[in-house]
């Protein structure tokens, strides 16, 4: 079954990212198009994807998910990057 968790990170307000959708199904499908319509770019990692689910909505994540959560907003930037470059 197809599971989907949106982040979002505001600097200045959180200490970490915070989960604020999360599904299986339906509800995963509707937040990955929701993501499309968006242009916001999708990271897939199963394992991850598992972790997250875990995490209740409007929670930051835990201090020991920080390092993977990282490495998605350092591959994040670097796609943003190229997208920019090739603009």
């Amino acid at each position: 079954m197809k599971k989907a968790v949106a982040m979002q990170y505001k600097a200045y307000e959180n200490n970490a990212p915070k989960i604020i959708a999360k599904g299986n199904g339906e509800i995963a499908k509707k937040i990955l198009e929701k993501a499309k319509k968006y242009d916001i770019n999708i990271f897939e990692n199963a394992e991850l994807t598992e972790l997250l689910m875990n995490v209740e909505l409007n929670e930051e994540i835990p201090p020991e998910l920080y390092k993977a959560v990282v490495e998605v907003f350092i591959w994040l930037h670097k796609t943003e990057e190229k997208a920019q470059i090739s603009k």
